[in-house]
């Protein structure tokens, strides 16, 4: 018998599971929904199937995908676990088994084997597979219509060691570029870098040091260069081995971000410094002459994790805000200049992906519009670079969003042109929506929303694919 889940403040609210699986075949749609979509939209996050066994975290949930096939102007809905090693394994004992933040902490009828992941951070479709990602391991692939779980893929066995959560397509060349974090093993700082072409074929691979042992949950790529940025979120085998947090924020050792030409080597990788912050999430990046620019979300203090004593983060330093940087490769000085382009908390960036690793103009992200700053986002927010000028849809009190993806009207529209998906949790009603917006009108609200009568948990992030 399943016990209950505990109060933790990251199982509670539409933090908690949802715990079930299902199917329907026609939401109810309210608004007009476009009649030019004809997409699958994937979201993914955690999920946990049974109460953790001691300290939980967001981020060591089951991960579970949301399917929403939007056709003819209907929206059928799927969701699924993706049934990893721990998930077979505890659904059998009916249990859970492991701490996925604490190997230490593992059941004994789990001791010695060897998961293959939690498969709960994002979905991408490439190469003509649909992969869950998470940092730790390789991707795990899924059925595209049925999301049936087929198990780890490796690049037909090409990869060696953990893939990121955050790969990024290349619109031109339909490669798909990621790197891999502790790739050494646990604790470790060694890096990797992968290519993969268009047709799924892992092309090149890499490994490098980086200066410290760092949770690297991103990166960025422009169409000349890859960024590898470390940040003092560090991993310790010996501090966890003392009971002190395994990941924990070391603001002295600073902030590192290599740079690679992406016709060069690792051995050329060029490191720049500049002070303690932190980045989950970049929006993008692009080669201007000599100079890189990239837009993130930044942190002055990495969020959910405590001090290297085990005290708690300042919670005032823990809200992102859309921050430029700028390195000037022409420039002996090895720094990056920084300024804040905007004073709204946000996160989950995005923008039109036909654009990704070059210059554009629109970009988009879950902001908190007259409301407490925190995980909690009110409102989807559209920052256009060209004018320096950003302007947002609130929604109703209580509401929140999460990622809005985009997705244009069609391949030869402009940028921009299209539409922002975005799952939306109705707090009054307990329970969550497929948001449309405009992306050229986002102030303007809703063009429609397909109605579940459930609740998606709080997750992390979505893609789509062509249903042509």
């Amino acid at each position: 018998m399943t016990t209950p889940y505990s109060d933790h403040p990251q199982l509670t609210g539409n933090f908690a599971p949802l715990r079930m699986e299902c199917d329907i075949d026609d939401m109810i749609v309210r608004g007009d929904l476009p009649a030019d979509l004809d997409i699958t939209y994937y979201r993914n996050g955690p999920d946990p199937q049974f109460p953790p066994r001691s300290d939980h975290h967001w981020f060591a949930g089951d991960g579970m995908l949301h399917m929403f096939r939007i056709r003819d102007g209907r929206v059928r809905y799927r969701n699924r676990w993706a049934r990893t090693v721990k998930w077979t394994l505890e659904r059998r004992e009916g249990r859970s088994l492991f701490n996925p933040f604490n190997p230490m902490d593992t059941d004994p009828v789990a001791q010695g084997v060897e998961t293959d992941g939690l498969a709960n951070t994002n979905v991408v479709w490439h190469g003509g597979r649909l992969l869950a990602l998470e940092e730790g391991h390789a991707p795990f692939e899924l059925d595209p219509e049925t999301l049936e779980s087929k198990g780890v893929w490796k690049f037909d066995e090409r990869l060696e060691g953990p893939m990121t959560a955050h790969p990024k397509m290349d619109p031109k060349t339909g490669e798909m570029l990621f790197f891999g974090y502790m790739a050494d093993g646990i604790f470790s700082p060694g890096m990797s870098y992968q290519v993969v072409d268009g047709d799924g074929v892992l092309t090149r691979s890499d490994r490098f040091q980086a200066p410290y042992a760092s949770m690297v949950h991103d990166f960025m790529v422009t169409d000349e260069h890859v960024l590898f940025p470390i940040f003092p979120l560090t991993g310790s085998m010996e501090r966890a081995m003392r009971g002190k947090p395994a990941f924990a924020w070391e603001p002295d050792k600073g902030t590192h971000v290599g740079v690679m030409r992406r016709d060069g080597s690792v051995e050329e990788i060029r490191w720049f410094e500049t002070d303690p912050c932190y980045v989950f999430h970049p929006m993008n990046a692009y080669t201007d002459g000599s100079r890189i620019v990239a837009h993130v979300m930044q942190f002055e203090e990495a969020p959910l994790f405590p001090k290297a004593d085990g005290s708690p983060a300042d919670p005032a330093k823990a809200n992102a805000r859309l921050c430029e940087w700028v390195i000037d490769l022409a420039d002996n000085s090895n720094g990056i200049r920084r300024r804040y382009l905007d004073d709204v908390t946000g996160e989950f960036p995005r923008l039109d992906e036909r654009f990704a690793c070059n210059g554009y103009r629109h970009g988009y992200y879950g902001a908190a519009i007259g409301a407490a700053p925190g995980l909690g986002f009110n409102a989807v927010a559209h920052h256009d670079f060209a004018a320096g000028k950003r302007n947002q849809y609130v929604l109703p009190d209580g509401d929140v969003t999460g990622e809005p993806v985009f997705v244009p009207r069609s391949q030869d529209a402009g940028e921009g042109e299209g539409y922002l998906l975005s799952v939306v949790y109705r707090a009054a009603e307990n329970r969550s929506d497929l948001m449309f917006l405009d992306a050229g009108n986002v102030a303007d609200g809703p063009v429609a929303c397909a109605e579940l009568p459930h609740r998606v948990p709080y997750g992390f992030h979505g893609n789509w694919k062509s249903n042509a």
